[in-house]
C-alpha cells in the first residue's frame, strides 16, 4: 500500500485494517481489513476503485498523463547508456526498481502504446548512439508503461537458424518493437511482467 500513497502520507497496522495519516493536511483515512486485502490480492478492476478513492482523498498521487517527446528520447537514450555500462542481464535485475508493479494495473489502450512506440522508434532509428538497439526500446517502453501504471511484459526471445537475441515489450496487443523483425520468428524464453517479479 505504501508504493501508491503520496509521500506526505503514513499507513499504520491497526486490527481492524489500516490508518492512513495524511500530514499535509492533517486529517487521518480508514481503512477496513476487507478493502486492506482487496488492496493486496484483488483483481485490477476492484484495486483500481480503491485507489480511486485514495486519489480523491488526496493521499495517493493520480496517474501521470503520458510522457513527452523529449523524455522519452532521454529514457531511451539513459536506458541504452545503462545497457552498455552494466550490460543487459543486470539491467533486467534492476527493472523492479524502475518499473514496479503498482497496485493500479490495468491494461493501456492500444492507441496509448502505439504513440509510445512510434515515439520510442523514431528516437531510436533517429539517434547515432542508440542506432536501432531493440533492448533499449524494450526495456524503456516496459518502463514508461509500468510507471504510468499499465500492465506489460518483457520477453526476451531467440530463434537458431541463424542464431540471433531479441527483445520486445508487449501490451495491449501490440509489440514495441516488433516481435518478429523482418519477418524472423523468435521464441520467448524469458518474460518480465506483473506476475513474473
Amino acid at each position: 500500500m505504501t508504493r501508491i500513497l503520496s509521500p506526505h502520507c503514513r499507513v499504520t497496522r491497526l486490527s481492524g485494517g489500516a490508518l492512513i495519516a495524511d500530514w499535509r493536511r492533517t486529517r487521518f483515512l480508514g481503512m477496513t481489513t476487507a478493502d486492506v486485502q482487496t488492496l493486496a490480492d484483488g483483481n485490477a478492476d476492484e484495486r483500481a476503485e480503491l485507489v480511486t478513492g485514495l486519489v480523491r482523498a488526496g493521499c495517493a498521487p493520480a496517474r501521470r498523463k503520458g510522457y513527452s517527446d523529449g523524455e522519452i528520447g532521454i529514457w531511451l537514450r539513459g536506458v541504452h547508456l545503462l545497457i552498455r555500462t552494466l550490460g543487459f542481464g543486470r539491467v533486467l535485475r534492476l527493472l523492479p526498481l524502475a518499473a514496479p508493479g503498482y497496485a493500479r494495473a490495468d491494461v493501456p489502450s492500444a492507441q496509448d502504446v502505439a504513440t509510445l512506440k512510434q515515439a520510442v522508434q523514431s528516437h531510436s532509428r533517429g539517434s547515432w548512439f542508440v542506432n536501432d538497439d531493440c533492448k533499449a526500446e524494450a526495456v524503456t517502453a516496459f518502463v514508461l508503461l509500468r510507471r504510468r501504471g499499465f500492465e506489460a511484459t518483457l520477453h526476451v526471445g531467440v530463434r537458431e537458424h541463424p542464431f540471433a537475441l531479441h527483445a520486445w515489450t508487449s501490451a495491449a496487443g501490440l509489440c514495441v518493437p516488433a516481435a518478429d523483425p523482418r519477418g524472423h520468428v523468435f521464441t520467448p524464453v524469458l518474460s518480465i511482467g506483473c506476475g513474473n517479479q
